[in-house]
């Protein structure tokens, strides 16, 4: 159904010893285009979470974003989130610095589409 939420969980796993920094560079250029996202109504909710201990490498995580997305219709739709990225982030030479370097500690990341099974 088109006009059912869509819920997607987002891992990262950053380099040992880099996990502060990645997040503290997500919070500052990628979080504040999600809550754009948000305020426009193509989301719906965001939640992130980390892990309480650690756990063994081949399952580790180092932050995990959960988005309720209005419906699925809004990832694909063509939607161009840089027009957001350049408002919010006028110094685009500092702000793709910044995103590159992100992506340079980060060891892992995948994008986990969530289904509801109905038990009724």
């Amino acid at each position: 159904m088109i006009n059912k939420t869509y819920t997607v969980e987002y891992y990262y796993t950053a380099r040992w010893g880099y996990a502060e920094e990645f997040f503290q560079l997500f919070k500052k250029n990628h979080l504040p285009v999600l809550l754009k996202l948000k305020e426009l109504g193509r989301i719906l909710s965001i939640k992130i979470e980390k892990p309480h201990f650690h756990t063994a490498e081949d399952g580790r995580w180092d932050y995990r974003v959960t988005i309720v997305w209005k419906n699925i219709n809004f990832l694909n739709d063509g939607f161009d989130e840089k027009t957001i990225s350049r408002r919010l982030f006028p110094d685009q030479k500092k702000f793709k610095k910044e995103e590159q370097r992100r992506f340079e500690i980060l060891l892992a990341h995948w994008d986990l589409p969530i289904k509801e099974i109905n038990i009724v």
